[in-house]
């Protein structure tokens, strides 16, 4: 087995993966032999550690598990296939109102930011994250938490900085746990069509968290993403597209920017793309429900974060209908 020269804080002993997803060591050893995974590293030790993106899959693998599946049936599958399978398990969970316990969760870190609680606020996000797994993550935690700080703020019960320091922790978890996402897509998903997506925003966009957020899910649907951060200028976007040989081309819009700029964007953007590049829009801007947007073709909007997977699973569809049509 390879040496784990990545940071520590990526890779975990055989304890805490027995704890932080309830399968026992025994269990691990077996699928280990049986099916090839997981793949634990060694440490210095020659004791078993194991990476987060695998820890990952083990928390959906026993998910899956408690809702009926046999473990021959889905430990060797690839990750993206298996979030398609819990897509179908839980996409009534995702329309359910929010519970008592996750508003309680959410006010609980709202509280920490007010008492600047900053170390407690990255632990407990991050051990939230690790607990429920990266998809439950962005839609039942980091999306609804920003709202929430985001409406602290407008009715001013948070101020600027404490905003301001929420955004970071919480790009900061996001980013780490799609950077080791990356690698294990890289390293499992290679027998899977995979669409690049390039994400930015226009330039009258400053917010990034809806990006990093669509990214993750993207990741974990076992897109290639190529993120050009925010304020891109729309010749930048189709240069790069072009550049990168982008399938998708992948915009977040808050309430904040202007609708007309918006819409005048995308009308520019699609002019300036290939053909071949489709264009997929999501966020709380109320330009993605007008109807000059249906002028466009290419263009996907997606108005639910839990929608990302359904809309790459249907993008392969194309794309495998499209590989038929040039055969």
């Amino acid at each position: 087995m390879s040496n784990p020269s990545n940071a520590a804080f990526e890779s975990f002993s055989i304890a805490v993966v027995e704890r932080d997803t309830g399968l026992s060591k025994d269990t691990l050893r077996i699928w280990e032999r049986r099916y090839g995974f997981p793949a634990p590293l060694r440490d210095a030790h020659g004791e078993r550690i194991y990476p987060a993106h695998q820890v990952e899959k083990l928390r959906l693998l026993r998910r899956l598990i408690d809702n009926g599946h046999r473990p021959g049936k889905v430990v060797p599958r690839p990750m993206t296939e298996l979030v398609e399978m819990q897509d179908e398990l839980t996409a009534r969970q995702y329309d359910a109102p929010a519970t008592p316990e996750s508003d309680v969760v959410l006010t609980h870190f709202i509280d920490l930011i007010r008492r600047h609680q900053t170390e407690m606020l990255r632990q407990e996000m991050s051990m939230t994250l690790m607990r429920i797994g990266l998809r439950q993550f962005v839609i039942e935690v980091a999306s609804p938490l920003s709202r929430a700080v985001g409406e602290a703020w407008a009715s001013g019960q948070l101020e600027i900085f404490e905003e301001h320091l929420f955004t970071e922790q919480m790009s900061d978890l996001l980013r780490q746990a799609i950077s080791s996402m990356t690698r294990a897509t890289d390293i499992h998903e290679s027998g899977v069509i995979r669409p690049r997506v390039l994400l930015t925003t226009f330039p009258q966009e400053s917010h990034a968290l809806g990006l990093l957020m669509a990214e993750a899910l993207l990741t974990l649907s076992g897109c290639m993403c190529i993120s050009l951060g925010v304020q891109m200028p729309l010749q930048d976007i189709a240069a790069a597209a072009q550049a990168h040989r982008a399938d998708i081309v992948a915009l977040s819009f808050s309430s904040s920017i202007n609708t007309a700029h918006a819409l005048n964007g995308l009308i520019s953007l699609d002019s300036r793309l290939l053909p071949n590049i489709e264009i997929w829009t999501g966020g709380s801007s109320a330009c993605l429900s007008s109807r000059l947007l249906k002028g466009i073709a290419r263009l996907h909007v997606i108005r639910r974060l839990d929608d990302i997977a359904a809309e790459v699973t249907a993008w392969r569809q194309r794309s495998l209908a499209d590989q038929r049509e040039q055969q």
